[in-house]
């Protein structure tokens, strides 16, 4: 008998596959993804199950995917964000504020953070700061957008430590290209 056995809770699925706990679950229920049940009732996946679920899914690759959070309050900005990042195949997380972001970065570690600068509550600015004042989370690449585009939040949010800085007009190719250019992709 192996017993180092090893699995995946159902978020820390979600989480490797780049889906919400949600969409795993639905997985799991219907059978699209092997689990088993604890005898205390939680479901677990075997860690040799993933990597062939997520290339039968087609739309996932195994885990060599970098995990991108893009933190935007504005829903339209969010959707056209998501689908150049589902085009190039990056697993993504969104938060809509920044204490939202707060929590998820804790929790995801992503490798880039797409970061509006103005938002209610926790700013982008304050967010930065957090980030690159973390030992913990001061590798975390962080680029900077905003629809206010001037001198002083581009040498502001740089200052904070931000490693790049777009206009929200700058375009999909644009943002692709700064976020290979930042991943060293």
């Amino acid at each position: 008998m192996n017993i180092n056995i090893e699995y995946y809770s159902v978020p820390e699925a979600a989480k490797l596959c780049g889906v919400g706990r949600t969409t795993m679950w639905r997985w799991v229920k219907t059978g699209d993804i092997k689990a088993f049940v604890t005898p205390g009732g939680h479901h677990r996946i075997l860690k040799k199950d993933i990597d062939p679920f997520m290339i039968k899914r087609k739309n996932l690759e195994p885990a060599k995917q970098k995990m991108v959070l893009l933190v935007e309050d504005d829903p339209f900005i969010q959707k056209a964000i998501t689908k150049s990042l589902q085009y190039e195949k990056y697993r993504l997380e969104i938060a809509n504020n920044g204490f939202e972001a707060g929590i998820k970065i804790s929790a995801i570690k992503p490798d880039l953070i797409i970061l509006d600068l103005f938002m209610q509550g926790v700013n982008g600015f304050d967010v930065c700061r957090m980030i690159k004042n973390n030992e913990n989370l001061r590798h975390i690449k962080v680029l900077a957008i905003t629809g206010f585009d001037t001198p002083e939040n581009k040498e502001n949010i740089l200052l904070d430590g931000a490693d790049g800085y777009l206009s929200k007009s700058a375009g999909p190719k644009i943002l692709i290209e700064n976020i290979k250019q930042l991943l060293n992709i």
